[in-house]
């Protein structure tokens, strides 16, 4: 990934950063995760400096660990950060306990809160109030290898089941040319193991809490979900699945050492850019896998920036996250890295952009997966909250993260999947009684 310094952009991009300036001289700190579009708006962020007479200083961190530091930073009032990443699980949450500015009002003139995808502006708002501006939104999708599925004998439905993955990822190993036929999140965090497992168990009609908030990991939906996890991943993942993430598959899939990979659409334009990826012309999408039981193993995020009310730079702030959110910004980047290559799944103009369709033959899969997913309703039984890859309770990613450890040393031969199940049983019961419900 190479960006291009400020001298060589066009003077379209350069008139577009302008048009976002505001009361200049002023240091605002963002607090980001360094997946790879976050590292590129920090590439890119000295065009608004230039341009604003503003400074950034940024704080970037792996995903868990922001989410941590941000957490413990907004809960007590710590006013460390003027712009924090945050995700769908957290912006209603936060919003309610008053802890977030509003959007609604003092963004640019031209920033058009209405051209957000409905799905991705509602998991952002609360009462019709939109807290957090998405930076790229997603659902998860297939990503898997043609020339090897090919060479399995195979062919990739549009619409593929759990079983059918499986069959594929078994005949596309090879240990010895140290290619894994399914790559799949293990890390522990609610927001990286729980968040793939969460959506896989909405396929396989399991789900976190029945309608008395009573944990449901004891479930027969439950041990189906996890004993095919583990037995795939056992069969054709990577020897180090329990510590791989989001960054890490994605750079086992670009270096060739993956047959399927199921994880965030987004990733889409990094297993396709030849400058990062060795298999980028041999890359093919399918919906995520289902059941039969009517649910795909889907999820619905957005990584958005929000302003914490802590702030004592909120206009700077919002100057800010009006340039990295628009249209314009979406110009840019499409300028210096190819239209392919810019923020996905936040607005209907640029699904409707016919140089983005042409660029990214990813764009109708990635808009499919992210309206099919049902926040209301994501599993097959009822369910008392909302959320599909998590529950949307304040409870959660605690709970969760100590969840994902147990599946987690699953994953890595130190429990058993009964062991594991059992201890996640006991582990959300406790917390849920000591929070009340």
């Amino acid at each position: 990934m190479t960006i291009r310094p400020s001298t060589l952009l066009g003077a379209t991009a350069l008139c577009a950063v302008a048009g976002f300036a505001s009361a200049q001289g002023t240091s605002i700190t963002i607090a980001t995760v360094n997946n790879g579009d976050m590292v590129r708006m920090q590439q890119l962020a000295p065009q608004w400096e230039e341009a604003t007479g503003n400074t950034i200083n940024w704080v970037v961190l792996e995903e868990n660990v922001l989410r941590q530091n941000v957490t413990t930073d907004i809960s007590t009032g710590g006013g460390q950060y003027d712009v924090m990443t945050i995700g769908t699980y957290e912006a209603p949450i936060w919003a309610n306990n008053d802890w977030l500015v509003s959007l609604d009002e003092g963004m640019a003139d031209d920033w058009n809160a209405d051209d957000l995808l409905p799905a991705i502006r509602g998991g952002l708002s609360v009462d019709g109030t939109l807290y957090a501006a998405p930076f790229y939104g997603e659902s998860s999708m297939v990503m898997y290898r043609t020339d090897l599925m090919e060479a399995a004998g195979l062919e990739m439905p549009e619409a593929p089941t759990w079983d059918f993955i499986r069959e594929a990822a078994a005949k596309m190993t090879d240990r010895d040319a140290e290619i894994n036929g399914i790559c799949a999140r293990g890390k522990a965090g609610w927001g990286e193991n729980m968040a793939f497992l969460t959506a896989m168990s909405n396929s396989f009609g399991a789900r976190w809490f029945d309608m008395d908030w009573n944990a449901q990991f004891d479930s027969e939906e439950w041990s189906n979900t996890l004993n095919f996890y583990l037995d795939m991943m056992e069969e054709s993942g990577p020897a180090s699945a329990a510590n791989n993430g989001f960054n890490e598959n994605l750079t086992l899939f670009q270096q060739g050492k993956c047959g399927i990979w199921i994880d965030a659409t987004v990733a889409a334009s990094f297993v396709t850019n030849p400058d990062d990826s060795e298999v980028a012309d041999k890359v093919g999408f399918a919906l995520a896998p289902d059941t039969g039981l009517a649910k795909r193993g889907n999820w619905l995020w957005a990584w958005s920036l929000a302003i914490p009310s802590s702030s004592d730079n909120q206009d700077v702030a919002k100057d800010f996250i009006s340039w990295a959110t628009s249209t314009s910004y979406t110009e840019l980047v499409a300028e210096n890295e190819g239209w392919a290559n810019v923020p996905p799944g936040t607005r209907t103009s640029l699904y409707e952009n016919e140089d983005y369709l042409a660029a990214a033959p990813f764009a109708e899969m990635t808009l499919q997966s992210i309206n099919s997913a049902d926040p209301q309703n994501p599993s097959v039984q009822e369910v008392p909250y909302t959320g599909v890859q998590f529950v949307a309770i304040p409870e959660f990613a605690g709970i969760a993260s100590q969840v994902g450890q147990q599946f987690s040393n699953a994953l890595a031969g130190n429990l058993s999947a009964e062991e594991a199940l059992s201890n996640a049983q006991s582990i959300t019961i406790e917390e849920m009684e000591a929070a009340g419900y």
